[in-house]
């Protein structure tokens, strides 16, 4: 298979219809060999538009999606990015081209083994790999310009927030009942604000489940 061709053509019919218009995104998507990042038994389709499984309950994101997720979060050369559920490494490797340094965190030892073999593959050495827990981030290495989350969340803690410099943007889908959206939440002073993006869908991450009230 021609994966170069495979991958002008997700750039060309699906990343740039979608008004996504960054050049360094574009560049960046154009550049990170995307079949590197996908279980072997699925490199055949590693550049189409459906969800990618990657394990039971984990998926990488649609080029649309993710793309459209990466512009609303304006990473620029000097951030210092986050990205929660990094999976296997491939919006890391896409961010390294984009920002200053990444954090790319993931939970599940499997992933992160075929992070780490794919980055060492690629020799990408802006992107510290680590294991930890989704929901409370990486507090030690803070505080980020740009938080990204490879999944939808129901929620997020404030300790999360908190790991943001003023200023900073947290990019994630948002799931209430049947409704998907992405926003991106920006934390000022003393708050945040959070402002819808587009429609989007994703498996809420482990951790992120709103707690269930019961009503008596």
């Amino acid at each position: 298979m021609d994966f170069t061709a495979a991958r002008h053509a997700m750039v060309d019919c699906q990343v740039r219809p979608s008004d996504v218009t960054n050049y360094g995104i574009i560049d960046a998507m154009l550049s990170v060999p995307r079949e590197q990042f996908v279980p072997k038994a699925q490199r055949a389709v590693a550049y189409s538009e459906a969800e990618i499984k990657l394990s039971d309950d984990r998926v990488m994101l649609p080029p649309r999606t993710f793309a459209k997720m990466l512009e609303q979060s304006r990473m620029g050369p000097g951030d210092f990015v986050l990205d929660l559920a990094a999976g296997t490494g491939y919006s890391a490797a896409v961010f390294a081209r984009l920002c200053a340094g990444v954090i790319a965190l993931e939970a599940d030892d499997g992933l992160l083994k075929q992070m780490n073999e794919a980055m060492a593959a690629l020799d990408i050495d802006s992107v510290v790999t680590l294991q930890g827990d989704l929901a409370s981030g990486d507090a030690a290495h803070g505080p980020y310009d740009v938080i990204f989350i490879n999944g939808a969340v129901e929620t997020v803690s404030e300790a999360l927030l908190d790991q943001l410099k003023i200023g900073g943007r947290l990019v994630a889908v948002f799931v209430e009942g049947a409704v998907g959206q992405c926003r991106v939440l920006v934390r000022s002073e003393n708050t945040s604000s959070s402002r819808y993006a587009f429609d989007a869908w994703a498996p809420i991450l482990k951790g992120f489940e709103r707690d269930v009230e019961f009503a008596f």
